[in-house]
């Protein structure tokens, strides 16, 4: 594939709720890659910004904030049957318009399932209603009903999204380096047991930004590469992990749901003050933050074998992010001011100097012990490739297009996660913008020069025990 291929021909209406940073950086890239004219397209949003680069595309903005009492009567004119809906947004209930298109027959995608303004937040919740695992079961309760319906792809950013096509390239990979059967599965059956054939223990959505801005962080700013409300709300949401069949025992302050799949645990603190070991090949081993994330979830649940009533295989699954170096100091700071947002922000994009975004999944306890796949992408080669772009959104803002393109192309599967959908197609779609595209082993354990400085409390027996990895 180019970066002039087009993918798809779409002869309805395209709505695009939300245009920060992911909206922005998308609008290039489905005129490139989809048949589709600007007069198709519409933008609703809360605020000024992005403005300039919808009129560059001469494309219909609307500065309307979508709430719980307007979004049918704001949306009603504009979408019908064979129509689309992209939901970028944050602080609209993504199974608000989920439903909504489902009732007129749209097609919809988003980038992650958003409550209502509040809802990560909400002290009258529970930290398990708070958590990405209750969002998503919300979500799900739809998928019977839905079904034969419009479809609705889930959370297909880059994580979630776009890693759930890593982990199974990935799979096949150590599958032929391991002289494993590596015929591509073509059902979850054939994945899971291909998982559990290969001893893979743990998945780490494994993520290194270095990209660094001439302009410093000031005091009482939140500084970032992508959305920063969004990272924000996650960062204040409960810790959330898939829970491995491997694990000996949950963490102190570990929780399980009381409803649901019983995928994934919580911690009773926020992701933003939880830290786990983990590495990539261009950095090495770094501490990154436990932020909750669906993709920790849907892997796991997606990669689970039952026998006789319990659960005979599943891997832990979870996300260990270290963002920019002055994302860092904010979150510091953020924690600081005990999870108030600081009264600035400021978005990283034009004043980014140098850096790369090394983004992919970590695969743990096979026989070749660790394995990193995922894309290596730098500021200079994300700018080459398409504007309104750094490296973070470009990686999230091609997995978007590859959602809208399989959607249009299989318009009637109802709801559908990253997990359920044909890898092969989203990379193939997604690999010319994602830089270098590489798989490496390493050696890895999170018991590395562990003990050196100080005693600590680890098990020696299972370096892949989740404990092993958390920071204390």
């Amino acid at each position: 594939m180019s970066l002039t291929t087009k993918h798809c021909a779409f002869t309805g209406r395209m709505v695009i709720v939300g245009f920060g940073s992911i909206g922005q950086g998308v609008l290039p890239l489905l005129f490139r890659h989809i048949d589709l004219k600007p007069e198709q397209v519409t933008i609703i949003t809360a605020e000024e910004r992005g403005h300039a680069e919808a009129d560059e595309y001469d494309v219909r903005f609307v500065n309307l904030p979508l709430t719980r009492e307007n979004y049918a009567q704001v949306l009603e004119p504009m979408l019908g049957k064979g129509d689309f809906l992209v939901n970028l947004s944050v602080d609209v209930s993504s199974v608000a318009l989920m439903e909504f298109c489902h009732r007129v027959g749209a097609l919809y995608l988003d980038t992650c399932i958003e409550p209502w303004a509040g809802g990560y937040t909400d002290p009258s919740l529970t930290p398990s209603l708070r958590s990405n695992y209750a969002l998503r079961e919300s979500a799900l309760t739809h998928k019977a009903g839905f079904a034969g319906g419009a479809t609705a792809v889930l959370t297909h950013g880059a994580n979630p999204g776009l890693v759930s096509h890593f982990v199974k390239q990935a799979l096949v990979n150590i599958a032929r380096d391991t002289g494993v059967d590596a015929t591509v599965p073509t059902d979850r059956a054939g994945w899971v047991a291909l998982a559990e054939r290969l001893g893979v223990k743990v998945i780490h959505v494994a993520e290194r930004d270095t990209q660094v801005s001439d302009v410093p962080k000031k005091v009482g700013e939140f500084v970032n590469t992508w959305s920063i409300d969004g990272f924000v709300g996650e960062g204040c949401q409960p810790a959330e992990l898939g829970w491995g069949s491997h694990e000996k025992e949950l963490p102190p302050d570990g929780r399980r749901h009381e409803f649901g799949c019983d995928s994934a645990i919580y911690l009773m603190r926020p992701g933003a003050s939880t830290r786990v070991r983990t590495w990539t090949p261009l950095e090495g081993p770094f501490h990154g933050f436990l932020i909750t994330h669906s993709e920790a979830i849907s892997i796991a649940d997606y990669f689970t074998a039952r026998e006789g009533g319990h659960v005979r295989y599943r891997p832990t699954v979870h996300y260990a992010y270290h963002p920019c170096d002055d994302a860092v100091l904010s979150v510091h700071e953020l924690a600081g001011k005990n999870w108030f947002m600081q009264p600035e922000k400021r978005l990283m994009i034009d004043e980014i100097v140098r850096g790369v975004d090394e983004l992919g999944v970590l695969l743990m306890g096979h026989a070749k012990g660790a394995y990193w796949y995922g894309s290596r992408l730098s500021i200079k080669r994300a700018r080459q490739l398409c504007p309104y772009n750094n490296a973070t959104s470009l990686q999230v803002t091609v997995a978007v297009l590859a959602g809208v393109i399989w959607a249009i192309e299989n318009p009637d599967r109802g709801i559908v996660e990253p997990d359920e959908i044909d890898f092969r197609r989203i990379l193939e779609i997604a690999n010319p913008y994602l830089g270098d595209v590489v798989g490496v082993y390493g050696d890895w354990t999170p018991l590395q020069d562990r003990g050196r400085l100080f005693p600590e409390d680890v098990d020696t027996d299972d370096p892949w025990q989740f404990k092993n990895f958390r920071v204390v």
